[in-house]
């Protein structure tokens, strides 16, 4: 059944967006908004922070031990 017979018909049973994504088509799913992005990526953030924290902190470790056994 096509959208407009659906329409016609009554079918149709689609609700109007509301709030931000009623205003904006980026702040709908999957959308391009950086306020709504930030939410949906929020773990995947937090885990790639940590990640990098901890290569930071791996490198220093692996650099003092190298300097500590060129000194031997």
């Amino acid at each position: 059944m096509s959208l407009e017979k659906a329409i016609l018909h009554k079918k149709e049973r689609r609700r109007p967006y509301r709030g931000a994504k009623a205003v904006d088509k980026s702040c709908r799913n999957h959308g391009d908004c950086r306020y709504c992005m930030a939410g949906r990526m929020y773990a995947s953030t937090k885990r790639l922070a940590s990640a990098k924290e901890k290569i930071s902190e791996y490198q220093s470790e692996r650099a003092d031990f190298l300097c500590r056994s060129e000194v031997r």
